[in-house]
């Protein structure tokens, strides 16, 4: 029997969509995991057989075929040991097929059986909703930052046994609301800590308020980074879409800690890498200026910057956005900020 589970996997900040199928049929006992799938999801076999087992759910002696579909996009990361455990039961008749068709489904799990935290929730939601599913089931610990798209369910699931009465539906979970956001940003820091530097000051307002770059000269300890580390305080406030655009860049790079309501504020060391600053890398990342998106990137030391990093800074000031590209393929990150340049006379 064939088992089909709806999930997910992440391209660049945005979802694309995966079918989890598995099989259990004849053949030696072992599990084999298809469609170009990375060391983290080739470990989801040991992963998913142990929390199976210690949630009193009994594993199949059978040959086990998982794909991964499509199979010519590489899969990545912990997202599908939730989706593979449920195919397993599915395939058992121990969990029912009514509802597979009605969410996403996502999460990774620990030996006993709890679900823990994936990346690229929010990414998911929005997914889900574009394809017209009903809502999602994923970690009780991203439900906050998927529950900012409206008009699905935000099934929260805490572990496995959870995820299998839910869908059997011998319990019902109720969906978390949508985020209201309300609060006004707290900082730590403020424009008044500033004695002086009236035409500086003067600078960073019109180059706030416009939404201007602008590079501060001066001797070392003038000030500089201090008032670069205070123009976010009088930023305005961010837009509901603002505010999603960015807990969705910080969630596919698994930097999430809450969804993110105050303006990004990114400082990366002059030694930085191109990759680090852009992005890039081996499977495709977003770098410096995508994760200072809607808010501020500060490079201090401005001149010590390598030639190379620097001249990569032209697509994201223009455009907005930067575009990598490897053989893996061409990602487009969203990268509009305003750039505060420092730099010794």
């Amino acid at each position: 029997m064939v088992s089909n589970v709806k999930s997910y996997t992440l391209i660049g900040v945005n979802a694309v969509e995966v079918l989890v199928q598995v099989d259990a049929g004849r053949g030696m006992p072992g599990t084999i995991v298809v469609g170009l799938p990375d060391s983290a999801v080739k470990e989801s076999r040991e992963r998913v057989k142990a929390a199976i087992v210690n949630s009193g759910y009994p594993f199949p002696a059978k040959k086990i075929v998982i794909n991964l579909a499509p199979a010519d996009v590489k899969k990545e990361g912990t997202i599908y040991d939730l989706p593979i455990s449920i195919g397993i039961l599915v395939a058992q008749n121990i969990v029912s097929g009514e509802k597979l068709n009605e969410y996403l489904i996502a999460g990774e799990l620990g030996l006993k059986g709890e679900i823990r935290k994936v990346k690229g929730a929010l990414a998911a939601a929005i997914l889900a909703k574009q394809k017209g599913y009903k809502g999602i089931i994923l970690p009780a610990e991203n439900a906050e930052e998927a529950s900012l798209i409206s008009g699905i369910e935000i099934i929260p699931i805490k572990h496995l046994s959870e995820a299998v009465a839910f869908l059997n539906g011998d319990i019902t979970i109720e969906p978390v609301t949508k985020t209201l956001i309300e609060d006004i940003p707290d900082f730590n820091v403020d424009m008044s800590d500033i004695a002086g530097q009236y035409h500086a000051k003067r600078a960073v307002e019109i180059a706030a308020a416009g939404g201007h770059n602008i590079l501060f000269v001066g001797p070392p300890g003038s000030g500089k980074t201090m008032l670069s580390r205070r123009i976010p305080t009088i930023l305005p406030p961010m837009t509901e879409k603002e505010i999603i655009e960015t807990t969705q860049i910080y969630s596919a790079a698994g930097m999430l800690n809450g969804i993110v309501t105050k303006r990004p504020y990114r400082a990366p060391h002059h030694t930085v890498s191109d990759v680090a600053l852009i992005g890039g890398g081996s499977s495709i990342r977003p770098g410096e200026v995508s994760l200072a998106h809607n808010g501020v990137l500060f490079l201090d030391e401005f001149p010590e910057f390598k030639r190379s990093a620097l001249e990569a800074l032209r697509q994201p000031i223009e455009d907005g956005e930067v575009t990598i590209s490897r053989i893996s393929g061409s990602v487009t990150f969203p990268a509009k900020f305003m750039l505060v340049a420092a730099m010794n006379p």
